[in-house]
Order: C-alpha cells, then sequence, then structure tokens
C-alpha cells in the first residue's frame, strides 16, 4: 500500500496502538493518579498525576482512548470534557508550585463537543489552558502519539518541546470534517488530508514539532525505553535554561514566519 497522509491518519487512529496509559505504566514509575478539577468532576478522557521518570520526579498528564470498545466508551473515546482540561491545568499549576517538569501525551481527535460541555465552558478551559500553559515556570515536554485534533489537543501542546511519532497526526481539523466543509462530501477525507499538512514530517518542517520520534519496536521494552532516555535528556538540557518562558514565548511566535526551529537531537 502506498503511504499517503491519510493512511497515517488510519494508522494514528489504530485501535492497537499504544495509549496514553501504556505510556505512563512503561515508561514512568511510581505513578500516583490525581482526580478531579475541583469544579465540576473528574473526566476519564484525561489521566494525570505524579510520577517518577529515572527517579526525577515529574507530573504526567496523558489525553487517553483506550483499546476495547468498553475501554473506549469509558473514555468518551478520548474526546475530553472541560472538566478534563481544568484538571490538566490544575495538575500543571501543582506542578510548576513543587518545580517539577511537565509531560503530556496527546491523543485525541478533538475536545468533546456535546452540549453539556459547551454549557460547562469547553472553549473558556482549553483557551484558559493556552494561556497558563504558556507562563509556566517549569519545563513542558509534549508528544502527540496518535492523533492530534484541532484545539483539543493544543490544549496540552503549548510546551517548551512538542515531539510527534512517526505516524501521528496533528491538525486544526480532521480530514473528514475538512471535506464536508470545503466539498461538502466526506468521502473527500483522503485529499483534504492531502491538503492539510498534518504528518510529522510537516509538522517538523514548520517549526511546529521539533523531533519525530520513530515507531520502531513500537509497543515493546525498547521502544519505551528509548522514550525515557529521550525525556531524561530533554530535561537536562531543559533544565539549564534560565529563561523557559522566554524562550516558549519565542518558539511560538517564529511560527509562520518562515523560521524553522532546529531539531534537538
Amino acid at each position: 500500500m502506498n503511504e499517503t497522509p491519510y493512511s497515517r491518519v488510519k494508522l494514528a487512529r489504530d485501535s492497537k496502538r499504544p495509549t496514553g496509559l501504556d505510556y505512563i505504566t512503561n515508561v514512568f514509575a511510581g505513578f500516583m493518579e490525581l482526580h478531579g478539577d475541583r469544579r465540576f468532576g473528574d473526566d476519564k478522557a484525561i489521566v494525570g498525576g505524579i510520577a517518577l521518570l529515572n527517579d526525577r520526579p515529574v507530573t504526567v498528564i496523558a489525553i487517553e482512548k483506550g483499546h476495547t470498545a468498553k475501554e473506549r466508551s469509558y473514555r468518551n473515546f478520548g474526546a475530553p470534557h472541560p472538566e478534563g482540561y481544568r484538571k490538566a491545568l490544575r495538575l500543571m499549576k501543582q506542578a510548576e508550585k513543587f518545580g517539577r517538569p511537565v509531560i503530556c501525551f496527546i491523543d485525541t481527535s478533538g475536545a468533546y463537543c456535546g452540549i453539556g460541555a459547551e454549557e460547562r465552558g469547553q472553549g473558556q478551559a482549553i483557551g484558559e489552558n493556552l494561556t497558563e500553559m504558556s507562563t509556566l515556570c517549569v519545563p513542558v515536554i509534549s508528544i502527540l502519539i496518535g492523533e492530534g485534533g484541532s484545539g483539543g489537543a493544543l490544549a496540552l501542546a503549548v510546551a517548551d518541546r512538542v515531539w510527534m511519532l512517526q505516524n501521528a497526526v496533528y491538525s486544526v481539523i480532521s480530514p473528514e470534517g475538512c471535506a464536508s466543509i470545503l466539498w461538502k462530501d466526506p468521502s473527500k477525507a483522503e485529499e483534504a488530508a492531502a491538503s492539510l499538512k498534518l504528518t510529522a514530517e510537516d509538522a517538523r518542517g514548520l517549526g511546529v514539532a521539533e523531533r519525530i520520534i520513530s515507531e520502531k519496536d513500537l509497543g515493546k521494552k525498547e521502544f519505551y525505553d528509548r522514550i525515557r532516555d529521550l525525556l531524561s535528556s530533554e530535561l537536562e538540557t531543559l533544565g539549564k535554561d534560565t529563561d523557559l518562558v522566554g524562550s516558549r514565548y519565542e518558539r511560538f511566535r517564529s511560527l509562520g514566519t518562515g523560521a524553522v526551529i532546529k531539531e534537538r537531537l
């Protein structure tokens, strides 16, 4: 099969791909999950808490889709409600208070767009995350492990480093949604995907992502060990930056200007 942007989308959506909880379980030690946004409830689509990365305390936040039909239903198919984003922000501010780096794993087709979510301030919750993440005084690394859909993904991706797995995608809208809007025909999703520049290579070329992570040995111990080593090394580098907020500001200000951020290896 010829590899196309839309074939990448299908791979990113594969239920057999490792989910956020798989990364938490295999990359970190001693994970202690924390619940609730202290306003409404606990969103099962976002999992977060404290863990150890090679003996370094970190805050880990992941959008979780689940593997089976039952798990996916329980996790709302990885579509967070506003209380999920507020929970994530609460954990990030807690991490800042105690000097813990923040690591996010992103895999969502987008934030949940149901009436209840809108009534509880979905747009405001996402907007607050964008604002607050931009000024966090601790290192933030976000990794797109599957789908990175619209503001639902961006709400956890205002980071010092954004990485993507080889077959992850990152886009303002799904190919089906784009085709429905532009051509009134969702069957043109493949054509839309080719125009959206949503692959990992596209994102790195545009400066949106700094690193593409090979999917060699995906889901195996060697793969998770590699992720752990990459994260540890990058946190060492970020720990030497005396102006994290300023560097993060410049990172995002450079997007769209033609200045491609140099890949950190």
